[in-house]
């Protein structure tokens, strides 16, 4: 077999085989396909396509080429959940302890933010003593004593993805759905969870904008799932504003646990209601997804979700009474507040603008290698729609140092419009997709 022929292939609209595909990603890891080959098969893939059974294949090829997680000693059907990535979306830290708090184990690798986008990983690092880098043996134990861990990713977990998205990252084929769809879920499928809920996002914080894109990356996903044995359910949600009224590590956490608590409502924690309904309805343990609603909202009430935060936090080395006192969370002393220029509705508040001015304050990374300082960041006030004085404050930054700080507020601003009438509000949430189909809302 040789790496030409697949490439002249696909050049030419043809359908590889399974076997083609294993060899392109066994031999690309191995090191004996070099760069160039493999970017010219991208670029290939990227004008024409793959077939669903051509991503599923190579999902399976990608998540088999390195070390995968054996979850069979944790009893019960164990649940995970992605999300595409946004802006203030702290879903995890409220929905894994509330559906862990239900029965359900929940064993999650999450991985770091870049660019605009925050990472559950760095989120969780704010906690003081909190060690997200568990070997596989400890990441087993704790979900069976406490029904839920969330670690980092270990370095052995899908080598052929971390290979191929740097190559992707570098030769314009990033935005390609069965590419994207592969990359996510082989690292899902290898880290051996039963049932997976997807939280696909659609608006300027995404990185699928549109929601008729979202639509059909969440089509995909599913598919990829439902062909390799996986019960897979995938939940469109908005991200044209930030979801939650925190941007920014500590601060994020602080928002989850006051949700976890009782003491804050809003957007936040309704998709994370809904999240978690879908996560115990998709691991079978609910007859419905009402009936899952009110689980978990049962959890939330009764304050058993915000003690299975405790326990994951303790089993994982951090200091659980952050739960009880946010005071000991590490968040910056001077705050700077933002206020409106004029008076009106607010017309946008753009996710991304947002997310890169809280990069630009410290919170997130622009490359993989930027230290992120987990006590800075944004907490907004207002949302799309609601009405603003002129001086009102819009939010507050949370600051250690000076050099971005203009270049961050002047961001923040072009991300706001002001306008003399109410807008038209966005749905928190568009539709969902299952093996059954896809239901728009």
């Amino acid at each position: 077999m040789r790496m030409l022929d697949i490439i002249l292939k696909k050049r030419n609209g043809g359908e590889l085989t399974s076997d083609e595909i294993d060899f392109f990603v066994r031999e690309y890891v191995a090191g004996r396909i070099p760069d160039y080959q493999a970017s010219a098969l991208l670029m290939a893939i990227y004008f024409q396509g793959m077939t669903s059974r051509e991503t599923a294949d190579l999902t399976l090829a990608m998540a088999y080429s390195g070390e995968t997680v054996d979850l069979s000693p944790i009893p019960g059907i164990k649940v995970d959940k992605h999300s595409t990535g946004g802006v203030g979306d702290t879903t995890t830290l409220v929905v894994a302890p509330l559906v862990a708090a239900c029965g359900v184990p929940v064993a999650k690798m999450s991985g770091r933010g870049l660019e605009h986008t925050g990472g559950t990983i760095d989120k969780l690092e704010s906690i003081p003593g909190f060690n997200p880098f568990q070997s596989i043996g400890d990441f087993i134990r704790i979900v069976k004593e406490v029904g839920l861990a969330v670690v980092g990713q270990t370095e052995n977990l899908v080598p052929a993805d971390k290979k191929l998205y740097a190559l992707r990252d570098v030769t314009g084929t990033v935005e390609h759905k069965s590419l994207i769809a592969s990359s996510v879920m082989s690292k899902k499928i290898a880290a051996g969870a039963d049932a997976i809920v997807l939280d696909v996002k659609a608006g300027s914080g995404a990185f699928m904008e549109s929601v008729e894109d979202a639509f059909e990356l969440a089509q995909e996903m599913v598919n990829v799932g439902t062909r390799v044995g996986r019960s897979t359910t995938a939940v469109i949600t908005d991200m044209s504003q930030p979801l939650g009224m925190a941007v920014g590590n500590a601060l994020e956490v602080k928002e989850a646990i006051e949700i976890l608590k009782g003491e804050r409502a809003g957007a936040l924690k309704e998709v994370s209601l809904l999240l978690g309904a879908y996560m115990l309805y998709t691991a079978g343990c609910c007859r419905t997804v009402e009936q899952g609603r009110e689980m978990v909202e049962e959890a939330l009430n009764s304050g058993r979700g915000a003690q299975k935060l405790k326990e994951m936090i303790r089993a994982q080395g951090g200091d659980e009474r952050v739960v009880d006192d946010s005071s000991l969370l590490p968040v910056a002393k001077e705050v700077i507040p933002i206020n409106a220029r004029q008076e009106g509705y607010i017309y946008s508040l753009d996710a991304r603008s947002v997310g890169q001015a809280a990069r630009l304050l410290g919170a997130g990374r622009s490359t993989k290698e930027d230290r992120i300082d987990h006590r800075v960041g944004i907490v907004l006030y207002k949302r799309v729609g609601e009405r603003v004085e002129k001086g009102d404050t819009l939010a507050e930054f949370y600051v250690t140092r000076e050099d971005n700080l203009q270049e961050a507020i002047d961001t923040f601003n072009r991300g706001i419009i002001i306008g003399d009438q109410p807008p038209q509000l966005r749905p928190l949430v568009y539709g969902v997709v299952t093996r059954e189909g896809v239901e728009r809302w």
